[in-house]
């Protein structure tokens, strides 16, 4: 799908959606757990439907009803799965999460599973956990999509590093709270994204789970099951959320509500950035509005735990004032996304009349405005929202190709964007 989005004044009031980084950890736990749970905040996207998929193949029923999911807990069938018979097979679509999050997942509660994804998947990294998971008992046909692994995940000692993907250590701890024995999650390397780390220990915790940080990693107490708290809420989504606040930063005051200035999610960070660009930034209970300042300005942006902010405050810093610079490092895993995030980004910038330089790890991207033009979305999601919020503030129209992937994370983009003022053709 192509669609063709004007300049525009936009500006006025939007809800986050669901958190999709919590959606995914709140479902899984919910169905690890010792009842029924009600997850209320719940926005559907392609990797959400992912997720839940794959769990009713292991054994879990889920019933979404508006902004609400109802999970009644897996019944893993062991005795099938032990003698290698009749494994559950899990697809995981182009969601990096619901593969590395129930791989060990899947050998905790099942005994294993076959796993296939789509798109770009297949290439993205997983042979750190194959080789800690083959340490517990798991064996792997493969150390990449497609898959088989058979065998029950043990307690103990798991050896992983920790600046691959935080979704390593995540998915262990889910598994691990749920294989009944003592477990230790150990980093040969500084953890990055640790904000998303955070997130699972908080997650686990509102499921009664005994996980604690210790020393260079995690401790972990597994039983059984989890305990389900009856009913929780997914936060407001910070991820999201900034695409809606670097409009108002480019073009008029935009509030977003829903969101927790307490939350434990790393891109919430997008607000102090914003001011450093020289964006006006206010907060109160449960909202943050962003407004156009005195005239943006180039500065340095570590990425290590925020690295899905880059395609948008690429797009805030080509509109800073001509001769300011903004430098973004820490980002060398944006290469395995979706798209090599680093390389699309720079070429969005480029086709619509701006200046980006690839660095190996994030990029330079000089200001002074953007034209206009034809962007291709790449088949990534955050790409496209980031060419969305750029036209806004082009000289003249956008064209983007691909639009249709927003469905991976936040469906309804397009429709809150025009709510805001925006200016969209073709959707």
């Amino acid at each position: 799908m192509t669609v063709t989005v004007t300049p525009a004044a936009v500006g006025g009031r939007a809800e986050a959606p669901g958190s999709k980084s919590y959606l995914h950890r709140l479902l899984i736990c919910a169905a690890l757990a010792d009842g029924e749970t009600e997850i209320s905040g719940v926005t559907r996207s392609e990797d959400i439907d992912a997720t839940a998929r794959c769990l009713e193949d292991l054994g879990a029923s889920l019933a979404f009803d508006a902004e609400k999911c109802r999970v009644r807990p897996a019944v893993t069938g062991k005795s099938a799965a032990a003698s290698g018979e009749n494994l559950p097979e899990l697809d995981c679509g182009e969601s990096g999460s619901t593969l590395r999050f129930l791989m060990p997942v899947a050998a905790a509660v099942c005994g294993g599973a076959s796993f296939r994804g789509a798109g770009r998947l297949a290439e993205r990294p997983i042979a750190d956990l194959v080789a800690a998971m083959r340490h517990g008992g798991v064996e792997f046909s493969a150390e990449k999509l497609p898959l088989t692994e058979r065998g029950w995940l043990r307690a103990g000692d798991y050896l992983l590093p920790g600046d691959v993907s935080s979704q390593y250590v995540s998915g262990l701890l889910m598994a691990l709270s749920v294989v009944e024995g003592k477990s230790r999650i150990l980093l040969s390397s500084v953890l990055e994204s640790a904000p998303y780390v955070r997130m699972t220990l908080h997650t686990l915790r509102e499921f009664g789970a005994e996980v604690c940080v210790c020393g260079e990693g995690y401790a972990v107490r597994g039983r059984a099951s989890l305990s389900s708290p009856g009913a929780v809420r997914a936060e407001g989504d910070w991820s999201n959320a900034a695409f809606l606040l670097a409009l108002g930063a480019l073009c008029g005051r935009v509030e977003v509500s829903g969101l927790s200035l307490a939350s434990e999610q790393g891109d919430r960070e997008v607000l102090d950035i914003l001011r450093r660009f020289g964006a006006e930034v206010e907060t109160g209970d449960g909202f943050a509005a962003v407004s156009p300042g005195g005239g943006l300005h180039g500065c340095e942006i570590a990425l290590g735990d925020i690295p899905d902010l880059l395609p948008v405050l690429a797009v805030v810093a080509a509109n800073a004032q001509a001769g300011e610079v903004t430098r973004f490092t820490g980002a060398a895993r944006l290469r395995l996304k979706e798209s090599d995030r680093i390389h699309t980004v720079a070429e969005l910038i480029r086709s619509l009349g701006g200046q980006a330089e690839e660095l190996p790890d994030g990029l330079v991207v000089a200001g002074g405005g953007l034209r206009g033009g034809r962007a291709d979305g790449a088949g990534d999601h955050r790409i496209v929202m980031s060419a969305a919020v750029a036209a806004a503030r082009c000289e003249y129209s956008v064209e983007i190709s691909g639009a249709e992937a927003v469905a991976k994370s936040y469906p309804r983009f397009f429709r809150d964007y025009r709510e805001l003022g925006g200016r969209v053709y073709g959707v």
